[in-house]
């Protein structure tokens, strides 16, 4: 009897141990290396290698450097945040109030997009928003853009890039939070003699928080390390940091650097998540 409990109570860890090995190998392994990484010499090379001499200094040098595109990063990725918590609250709310028996395929439309390649979708973006393409060619038309006016290319098609490609991970947390909402506590915000709009600020929209805060995470947080939305849709005037990484680790063989600027960028996502779950007071998001 006590043996049976004994291999009773080791069955967690034993049906852990895969998820735990896969969760060392591929993650606190390659994030030791990263770490190892930002604190290299920064007078080796690829070529002569590096020798670890815990250069802190380097992290104090690539913000000095690369400050600009830091700050755009975040600006873009919070800019394209707001616009997907605006289109995607809407597209949630119809989802799960509106559509009736179609609430599972626009389930499904919501998704679809990522049955295609990430870039393939931003390279769409790039004929939709093409010098010669119809959309321009319509807004020069009524006066909005001018002759020589333009929208690939510059801070407006990055966020838009980066607000379509990011999109979904607004709206299903968002439908997820609203799906829960029990009706009976709107219908009883009407009966208290609630306009619908003060029902909605009352009652939708604060039992719909989790979902609010789940979406933005995941929505900031792979928008502000993204490069392929500036790589095509900008110029270097739009580079985001994600750009500056790439470029030193493939091009210019920067490991310091790079290291250093991929554990800036953590660290300082890292502590505004804590921080901003912590201001809107989520205890419920699980």
């Amino acid at each position: 009897m006590a043996r049976t409990r004994r291999r009773a109570r080791f069955t967690g860890y034993w049906l852990m141990l895969p998820s735990a090995l896969w969760l060392a190998l591929f993650f606190l392994v390659p994030f030791y290396s990263l770490i190892a990484m930002s604190l290299y010499d920064p007078e080796g090379s690829s070529l002569t290698g590096y020798d670890m001499t815990w250069h802190f200094a380097n992290y104090v040098d690539v913000v000095q450097a690369y400050w600009r595109p830091l700050l755009r990063s975040f600006w873009y990725a919070a800019l394209a945040t707001l616009g997907c918590l605006l289109l995607g609250y809407v597209l949630a709310y119809a989802i799960a109030f509106k559509a009736g028996r179609w609430k599972n395929l626009m389930l499904v439309l919501v998704i679809a997009p990522f049955f295609t390649s990430f870039l393939i979708r931003t390279l769409s973006w790039k004929l939709i928003l093409a010098d010669d393409g119809w959309i321009v060619n319509t807004l020069q038309a009524v006066g909005i853009l001018g002759p020589d006016g333009r929208l690939l290319a510059t801070s407006f098609a990055v966020v838009m890039g980066l607000t379509y490609n990011f999109l979904p991970f607004m709206v299903l947390p968002l439908f997820a939070s609203l799906d829960k909402i029990d009706h009976r506590l709107i219908e009883a915000a009407g009966d208290l003699y609630a306009s619908p709009a003060r029902g909605f600020f009352k009652v939708t929209l604060p039992l719909s928080m989790p979902g609010v805060v789940a979406g933005t995470l995941l929505t900031f947080i792979p928008a502000a390390g993204d490069y392929i939305n500036s790589e095509l849709l900008g110029s270097p005037n739009q580079r985001m940091i994600g750009n500056v990484i790439q470029n030193l680790f493939t091009n210019q063989g920067d490991y310091a650097a790079a290291g250093a600027l991929s554990m800036t960028l953590m660290i300082i996502i890292t502590i505004g998540v804590v921080l901003y779950i912590r201001r809107a007071g989520t205890e419920d998001l699980v």
